[in-house]
């Protein structure tokens, strides 16, 4: 057997060019779990998401790919990783001829996850892709066309969306037990000192509307069950010498068909957690709307909306396993993830626009 700096050294020309990845929705049937790679090993896949596969049911961890070599005794520690499952940015291709690995995250900066999503779905893998999808509309569109090239699937790590009174609220948008909506507020951000690198970077697509800010935008579509026709939007900088490159705080309006209309606003600089809803006959709320900890909140009725006490990575990743083990619809997909992107692109053009009222 190899060992770890052999595969840190490797380059990433071992798959011969002639060597087509067999779908793997095709090897999974006599599988009990699936085995998950992360794509980059920061803090959200140190914090996050490798404890919450330590509670799925249906995947588990079984490969890193990371630029930092010190990571890995680390994790093989932790996780019981193989030396065989070990890759790095340079070799990660060689995954396709690894069948302890099914499925790849990628958990990368936004502005990476177009050049990593395409190479695991060209290795024959499926795709789980932190949100928000990419840093462009171009570059989502290209990480679909790559999955449905090679077979395989494409989920978005929306976790909200497998939240269970996320959920609710999402029936509750076909169901109107509270009337015709009217309006809905949605924000969330934190306040930054110091922060991560990354994230102040335009190239890595940092800034708050890019990390925090598809929350909201995301949560008024869900929220609603419809796509806004038209969107206003302005940036606020409160502390230039951190964001030169990058907005700090957002806001953005967001007109839905039938009069319904959505403010929202992300930070950087100010803590907000909160999606409240008005509608003709009574309201509702969840505060906080997208915390780890757990989502809670009420209605005009009396109804208590508890936290339902399940982690939601591992809520989240469990459902896309189920897609793909019994091969059905992904519950966000890649297209949900472009939607998104077209709306940002359109808030970022607004805002350099003095807030002028932009089409969808």
């Amino acid at each position: 057997m190899q060992d770890r700096r052999t595969f840190i050294k490797k380059s990433g020309l071992f798959v011969a060019a002639t060597t087509l990845p067999i779908p793997n929705f095709l090897l999974h049937k006599n599988k009990e779990k699936l085995g998950v790679a992360l794509v980059g090993l920061g803090n959200y896949s140190t914090g996050q998401l490798a404890p919450a596969l330590q509670e799925t049911d249906y995947c588990e961890l079984r490969g890193i790919v990371t630029g930092s070599p010190e990571k890995i005794p680390v994790w093989q520690k932790k996780y019981g990783i193989k030396d065989q499952n070990v890759y790095n940015y340079e070799n990660m291709d060689e995954i396709a001829n690894n069948d302890d690995i099914d499925v790849i995250y990628i958990v990368v900066p936004t502005g990476l996850h177009a050049k990593y999503a395409i190479k695991a779905a060209n290795a024959g893998k499926h795709v789980w892709c932190e949100k928000p999808m990419a840093k462009t509309s171009e570059e989502c569109q290209q990480i679909i066309e790559a999955c449905n090239k090679n077979g395989v699937k494409l989920s978005i790590g929306y976790r909200m969306q497998h939240e269970k009174n996320t959920q609710t609220l999402m029936k509750w948008a076909e169901t109107k037990p509270f009337g015709k909506m009217k309006n809905l507020k949605a924000e969330a951000g934190y306040y930054g000192d110091p922060m991560n690198p990354w994230k102040l970077e335009k190239e890595m697509g940092g800034g708050a509307m890019y990390d925090m800010g598809v929350y909201p935008l995301n949560a008024a579509r869900y929220t609603t069950g419809l796509e806004p026709i038209s969107v206003s939007a302005k940036h606020i900088i409160n502390r230039p010498e951190i964001f030169d490159e990058v907005d700090e705080t957002t806001v953005f309006d967001l007109e839905f068909p039938n009069g319904i209309t959505a403010n929202c606003r992300t930070s950087f600089g100010e803590s907000m957690n909160n999606l409240e809803v008005d509608c003709k006959d009574g309201w509702y709320y969840l505060r906080p709307f997208q915390s780890y900890s757990g989502v809670k909140g009420k209605a005009s009725d009396g109804t208590v909306l508890a936290p339902f006490g399940k982690n939601q990575q591992a809520v989240q990743m469990d459902d896309d396993a189920l897609a793909i083990i019994n091969d059905k619809k992904v519950m966000v997909p890649g297209e949900d993830g472009l939607k998104d992107i077209i709306i940002l692109e359109k808030i970022y053009e607004s805002a350099s626009k003095n807030g002028e009222r932009l089409s969808l």
